[in-house]
């Protein structure tokens, strides 16, 4: 009844038979299209991860707490043939009983003195650029503050986020909460994650993700010790120099050990000003000790973790601080060696992949000819 025109039949000819009206014909065309798809979904990606990305680093400072537990887990397992469970719960009491001989320990004179610090530390930085400009240095006391200012408004970008001291307070919890659901089972939810991966790459990760439990293991283990030698070894050599705020400065040193790198400056900063506020031999004598610390920490410490963990190249890791301090202040200075450590992990079984590959490409030239 119905008759297609010349036109229609000539158009209705290019296209293969039983083809949807939206299937692209043209190889060509199709190609550039899907090209077109995957940047578009990549650029999609990006923007969606640095829409989330607070929450991102927060997940993953739950993971680092959670490997933390789990290498103190194991480490009491070696000793204690008692439930998982049961090995947790002794590592957080542990954790805890320590805050609690902490705060008992430091009691209201250091709690004086930690109040004390920052004003300590201006007047030695005013004194400190009043003598280099006697020394013949163009330094303005504006010009300091204006950097400091600059640099403090570019920190602390997850809390003003969330919201202030009880968004932070929020955040901790948060942390501590994923993490010891994780560390209790971490195999349900590596199962969890695998169960959305297609199959042929669920062997892969598992392989993946059991590298990086272990490599944030050694690396937490190593962390933990550097604090602990550092912190106790610079409070006995300062306490055996009567140096002012030997107790807190022994504990700032070893909160900041945690971060490599920059922690190791800001402590030895704060060192020197102080001791220099004792007078000279004083000040001196800290310098003294800041290098014998970081002695001990580059040739003992760092050398003895650094044969179980993954070798980070200094200036690496430097990039990655600055970058993820700019980005998340404090924060992302705790967690930007971690993470450089998780990326090095993947791009290395990447490579053992593309080689296997590779050698499996090779080996089958000479059947195929």
């Amino acid at each position: 009844m119905f008759r297609l025109s010349e036109t229609d039949d000539r158009i209705g000819s290019d296209r293969p038979l039983g083809a949807a009206p939206t299937d692209i014909a043209n190889p060509e065309l199709r190609k550039e299209i899907q090209r077109a798809i995957v940047w578009v979904s990549v650029v999609g990606l990006a923007m969606l991860a640095v829409y989330i990305a607070q929450p991102l680093l927060v997940i993953f400072g739950a993971m680092v707490f959670a490997a933390m537990l789990d290498g103190g887990a194991r480490l009491i397992g070696r000793v204690l043939k008692i439930p998982r469970g049961l090995r947790i719960g002794l590592v957080l009491l542990l954790a805890i009983g320590f805050l609690v001989w902490l705060s008992i320990f430091a009691g209201t004179q250091i709690t004086q003195e930690a109040a004390e610090l920052p004003a300590l530390v201006t007047s030695q930085v005013n004194l400190l650029l009043n003598w280099l400009q006697d020394q013949g240095f163009a330094i303005r006391h504006e010009d300091v503050q204006q950097v400091a200012g600059t640099l403090m408004s570019g920190v602390g970008t997850i809390t003003k986020a969330i919201g202030g001291f009880l968004g932070g307070i929020t955040t901790l919890v948060l942390v501590l909460i994923i993490g010891i659901y994780v560390a209790l089972e971490p195999r349900l939810y590596e199962r969890g994650v695998a169960w959305m991966l297609p199959s042929e790459r669920r062997s892969d990760f598992f392989i993946v993700a059991s590298r990086m439990a272990a490599t944030m293991r050694r690396l937490m283990a190593g962390r933990v010790l550097g604090m602990v030698v550092e912190g106790i070894f610079t409070w006995l050599m300062l306490s055996l120099y009567d140096v002012p705020m030997a107790a807190l400065l022994g504990i700032l040193t070893g909160l900041l050990a945690f971060i490599p790198n920059i922690g190791a400056v800001v402590s030895g900063v704060l060192m020197v000003l102080v001791g220099f506020s004792g007078g000279v031999d004083t000040g001196v004598y800290t310098v003294f000790v800041y290098f014998a610390v970081q002695t001990i920490d580059g040739y003992v410490i760092i050398p003895l973790i650094a044969k179980k963990t993954v070798d980070l190249a200094p200036a690496l890791v430097l990039g990655a601080q600055l970058i993820m301090g700019i980005l998340f202040g404090v924060v992302g200075l705790f967690l930007a060696d971690p993470l450089m450590a998780m990326i090095k992990v993947v791009l290395e079984r990447r490579s053992e992949r593309a080689e296997a590959e590779e050698q499996l490409a090779k080996g089958a030239e000479p059947d195929g000819a």
